[in-house]
């Protein structure tokens, strides 16, 4: 037995480093052989695919003037076959698993919902389902991807994204459930990698293999950037997430996986057409008829060539020509108007006494026609192999009868029910990824945002609580303060009905204040959703994720389908009314079978919600109590009668206690009246005194306001004619000023003269 603590050979150490990445989780290497490895077992696929590429819609092949005639059979399966599988985008449901009305469960699926709807429109989920409809339909694969992006437009987004088939790799397994990791590829040019990468590993980005790869094969974009794949591995084993590229030594970046998801992965598993029995590497649908399209084209191309020579051709006698000339050269004639060739030995054709003869083409006209019957039959083989039925390509025969064109229907769907339950299961998949991304990522702020919740938080719930036993405190305070009043008591003394109505009308205030409180607390708050889906764990146990149909519904069904299901309502509405007006402590066992009764017609959250509100009405209707039972109405109506005499009675007396009553307020009234009278007139009399003495004072401030303007008036007037006469001192100095200004002047020219005339020299020159 080997020694476990020996050192490890190098050999050794190199072995396990190709399939155990965690011996040197600094190098690539060991996840670049199993990506090297996975790719060498999808290239045959990948190359089959190229082809199929081609043949589906090329337009370098398809333009070439002189390529072989095609009869393009594939390209119009897959025109049929596509809408088929996918028409529409899907809608996102969430709803309980089981059906027992817990409030928070319910507002927690309704505004998941809400987000997962809100999600898959901003996410631009239809172009995404197209895409990988394609890739199913042509590759027999298709794949999603889903990420976080925390910094969208400023805000919180989940993007799905469309992996092609050459970036996106996993570990070689049987079936998916064996799948350990997977792998994305996103290419980069260098500003994008040094964005993402230089922080974490510095400047080994640089050494990728970026070029540029105009036709989208191997890297990503179409235009003159320099680009290198960059993979991001997800290993369900170790529970890390890994960044390598081709030519880089070490590892870019890695850590955790920064999303919890319940199936690790953050792509579904692919939808899924044909694939090789024990592995996950697809068998395109193409390939089971490929035998049938190389005869159709070869059917196709015989027809065309026997077409171009299906014209009319004669020979007349001639001279110079040999038979076997003649024939070929009637043959290579392609001018319409040459339908005619002259033949110089006319006894090679047995010495015919017609002057024209005609070239035999009822023999290629047999030919084409046995041609065309052959490749008609050969088409028929392929929607045998495809299962395309002739309703689905819109083709039907009219003496066919109505069973057997739906029979023909039902076939058809049969066959591709595979294909649409993929679409169906991989839309699900992403609703479930994209919901525990927003619960674990999204803040409460978005996720409210999202929704359009109403629901209170804690704390909302608290102060409603608080107001209504406010509200109920209030009432009690009221209903002591008038039980302490005297003339409620004396009211009360004389009436007893009077104090039974208050105390009757506070309890109906109180209880109607008890029943709000009970729904206020009865609703779920937004702290227990958030905190309830926050919970991946109770959160997979309590919700259940599904979707609508993606496949375009059938009018004519849809119409039936919802006549029956009013059909049911009619039968089964009358009956379950009968019981609970016979029984109303049923109604909820009723509503329970209404519910069941309409299950499997799906009508959406609003009908359900709808039921909901009915079982409560009816279990409220119950709780109510029954009417009079007819054997005891005699008796009562009798006890009534009793009662309204004594009532009466009782009034009589009371109105008489209430006029001697009335008589002594009028006379308190009276006195009153005349105080208050009394206290008026003293308050008008000091009232006037109070108004002249405020008018007299007003009197006063106004003659001491416009005392005080006539003086600011006239101090305002010496100021200007000070300032007047300050400025004609100014201008009387300023014109002396000039004027000696002047003077100086004129002095100084007469100078300049007489110096002018003693310096002129004799004679008078000047």
């Amino acid at each position: 037995m080997a020694d476990p603590t020996a050192p490890i050979e190098d050999d050794v150490r190199h072995d396990d480093l190709e399939f155990n990445p965690s011996l040197e989780p600094a190098s690539s290497k060991a996840w670049l052989n199993l990506l090297i490895e996975s790719e060498d077992a999808f290239e045959p696929w990948n190359k089959h695919c190229d082809n199929i590429d081609k043949q589906y819609a090329s337009l370098e092949r398809l333009s070439m003037m002189a390529r072989d005639k095609e009869f393009q059979m594939f390209w119009a399966n897959c025109e049929v076959l596509k809408p088929s599988i996918y028409a529409k985008p899907p809608i996102p449901v969430v709803v309980q698993k089981f059906k027992d009305q817990r409030p928070v469960y319910q507002a927690a699926s309704e505004l998941m919902e809400r987000c997962c709807i809100v999600a898959f429109d901003l996410a631009r989920i239809n172009d995404l389902m197209t895409l990988v409809r394609d890739d199913l339909s042509m590759n027999s694969r298709g794949v999603a991807w889903c990420r976080y992006d925390g910094n969208y437009r400023g805000g919180e987004h989940v993007c799905v994204d469309f992996k092609n088939r050459r970036d996106f790799l996993h570990s070689i397994s049987r079936n998916w459930r064996e799948v350990t990791w997977v792998a994305g590829a996103s290419y980069l040019t260098r500003a994008e990698a040094r964005k993402r990468f230089q922080l974490i590993s510095g400047e080994a980005y640089q050494q990728a293999a970026y070029k540029v790869d105009k036709d989208s094969k191997t890297v990503g974009g179409a235009d003159a950037r320099e680009r290198a794949k960059f993979w991001e591995i997800w290993d369900k084993t170790t529970g890390r997430v890994v960044w390598v590229a081709e030519g880089v030594d070490v590892i870019l970046d890695e850590d955790n996986a920064h999303l919890d998801l319940q199936n690790f992965f953050p792509c579904p598993r692919p939808a899924y057409g044909t694939v090789q029995r024990g592995s996950l590497i697809p068998v395109p649908d193409v390939m089971q008829y490929k035998d049938q399209l190389e005869e159709i084209n070869l059917l196709t191309g015989r027809v065309h060539a026997l077409s171009d020579a299906l014209e009319v051709k004669g020979f007349y006698p001639a001279g110079g020509a040999e038979l076997s000339d003649a024939i070929q050269t009637a043959l290579s004639i392609k001018t319409p108007g040459r339908v005619l060739v002259p033949i110089s030995n006319w006894a090679a054709f047995g010495g015919s006494k017609e002057v024209i003869i005609w070239l035999p083409i009822d023999v290629i006209a047999q030919t084409i026609t046995t041609l065309v019957a052959l490749r008609k039959e050969v088409i028929s083989d392929i929607y045998q192999i495809m299962g395309l039925s002739d309703i689905m390509r819109g083709a039907t025969d009219p003496n066919e009868t109505l069973g057997a064109q739906q029979l023909k229907t039902q076939y058809g769907s049969t066959r591709i029910r595979d294909k649409q339950q993929e679409m169906v299961r991989l839309a699900r998949d992403l609703v479930e990824i994209t919901s525990e991304i927003i619960t674990e990522k999204f803040s409460d702020v978005t996720m409210i945002e999202m929704s359009q919740t109403t629901l209170p938080t804690l704390e909302m719930q608290q102060q409603a609580i608080m107001q209504l036993q406010g509200q109920g405190q209030q009432i009690m305070q009221q209903m002591q303060a008038a039980t302490q009043d005297p003339q409620m008591q004396q009211q009360v003394a004389q009436n007893p009905q009077v104090g039974q109505q208050m105390q009757a009308q506070a309890q109906q205030q109180l209880q109607q204040l008890s029943q709000e409180m009970q729904k206020v607390q009865a609703k779920p708050t937004l702290d227990q959703v958030f905190f309830f889906l926050r919970d991946n764990r109770a959160k997979a146990f309590v919700l259940d994720i599904e979707t609508d149909s993606t496949i375009m519904a059938d009018e004519n069904a849809e119409k039936q389908r919802r006549t029956e299901f009013v059909g049911v309502l009619s039968t089964l509405l009358p009956q379950l009314a009968q019981m609970i007006s016979a029984e109303p402590q049923t109604a909820a066992f009723c509503g329970e079978v209404l519910k069941f009764a309409t299950a499997p017609f799906r009508s959406g959250r609003s009908l359900d919600g709808a039921i909901d509100e009915l079982i409560e009405q009816m279990k409220q209707k119950s709780d109510q109590p029954k009417g009079d039972d007819p054997a005891t109405a005699k008796g009562k109506i009798d006890l009534q009668i009793a009662q309204m005499k004594q009532q009466s009675d009782q009034q009589t007396a009371a109105a008489a206690a209430q006029l001697k009553q009335a008589e002594m307020e009028q006379k308190d009234r009276h006195k009153q009246w005349e105080l208050q009278n009394d206290r008026l007139l003293k308050k008008a009399e000091l009232d006037a005194k109070q108004r002249d003495t405020y008018a007299d004072l007003q009197a006063q401030n106004q003659k001491a306001m416009e005392s005080r303007e006539d003086h600011q008036a006239t101090m305002a007037g010496k100021m200007q004619d000070m300032q007047l006469n300050q400025q004609k001192a100014d201008l009387a100095a300023q014109t002396h000023q000039m004027r000696q200004q002047d003077t100086a002047s004129r002095a100084n020219e007469r100078q300049m003269s007489s110096l002018a005339r003693l310096n002129r020299p004799p004679g008078g020159g000047r």
